[in-house]
């Protein structure tokens, strides 16, 4: 009998994970949470960059539909309500909108992941830029509804600009962080 061959081996006994280990599985499975709420505390943050305010749901909506289409338990639907309850309650917008958006993209990104991560990136950021166009087609309809009037429409084509011009940018930065969190000999 070889040594692959065991029969510890053959019967699928797997030996029990530590406390390291499993705080390791955890921290990778909640970095793409981490990294969202850090980004969401950091671009609400009084730093007055000019678009710093447009730039938040961009960041938000990219973050969650990637990791919904390629990572979906790191981005699952109670982690997403709760960075959508967190953009709603340091942002300056309508209670519930971002949070309703955020599960709306992130519902979009679980049920056509199996056909947009197989897509080439070109493709992949057309279709964010169509989920993005709709989240704030949607947005812009409820702020104006809540606000009984109709909302200034350039702040949110702004917003859905940068949203598509920084999608690109994250999904490398994603990769690379998927990557090593699939491998941590990678990192």
């Amino acid at each position: 009998m070889t040594p692959d061959q065991s029969p510890v081996l053959q019967s699928g006994i797997q030996p029990r994970a530590s406390v390291w280990r499993r705080l390791d599985a955890m921290s990778r499975r909640g970095l793409p949470a981490v990294f969202t709420a850090l980004s969401i505390l950091l671009l609400s943050a009084p730093f007055d960059l000019p678009g710093q305010a447009e730039l938040l749901p961009g960041v938000v909506l990219s973050s969650v539909f990637f990791w919904s289409v390629f990572r979906p338990a790191s981005m699952s639907s109670p982690v997403v309500f709760l960075l959508g309850l967190l953009v709603d309650l340091l942002g300056f917008g309508p209670p519930g909108v971002m949070l309703l958006i955020l599960l709306i993209v992130h519902g979009v990104g679980l049920s056509g992941r199996y056909g947009f991560a197989r897509m080439h990136i070109l493709l992949l950021w057309a279709v964010f830029g169509a989920v993005a166009l709709a989240a704030t087609v949607l947005q812009w309809g409820l702020v104006s509804a809540l606000a009984l009037r109709a909302m200034p429409g350039v702040p949110f084509v702004f917003q859905w600009t940068l949203a598509l011009g920084v999608f690109p940018m994250l999904c490398a930065l994603f990769t690379i962080m998927a990557r090593t969190m699939a491998n941590p000999d990678r990192a």
